[in-house]
Order: C-alpha cells, then structure tokens, then sequence
C-alpha cells in the first residue's frame, strides 16, 4: 500500500476538496498545512521544488516518489489504482 502524504493550507479550497474525494475513496492519508508548520513548508518545497498546494507525495512500496501538484483527479486515481 502507498503511503500518501498531502501538503495543504487552511484556505485553499481545492485542497478542501482533493480532501473530501480521498476520503470518500476511503484513501488514508496525512494531512500536513504548511501554513502553520514553515518547516513542512519548508520540506515540501526540497522535495518537490514546489511551492503550491495541495501537494500530494505518493511513496509506493519500492521506496519511489511521485508528487502531484493541484487537485488532478486523473493523476491521482492512476497513482493510487482508483479508476
């Protein structure tokens, strides 16, 4: 199973939204806000040489990353098996 990590902030609504459609897909995932922790904020941008969110880290078994910047459903289901 991938473990699945998703930067965000309070505000932004397509964050609130990529939210709602991992949980109805009963995907589990952690929930960082980078706008209340600048060391995550700070992380997420290392990692992905990124600084929009949400941000969503897909880690797969075999240690391999991929980042998938914005609410992309069509990313996301290919990434996590969904369709």
């Amino acid at each position: 199973m991938s473990k699945i990590k998703m930067y965000k902030t309070m505000t932004c609504p397509y964050c609130k939204m990529e939210t709602e459609y991992l949980k109805s897909k009963n995907v589990q995932f952690e929930e960082v806000y980078v706008d209340r922790d600048p060391v995550a904020a700070q992380e997420m941008i290392q990692k992905s040489g990124v600084m929009g969110v949400p941000l969503t880290e897909v880690i797969f078994d075999d240690g391999k990353a991929e980042y998938i910047l914005g609410f992309d459903k069509a990313r996301l289901d290919k990434a996590l098996g969904l369709s």
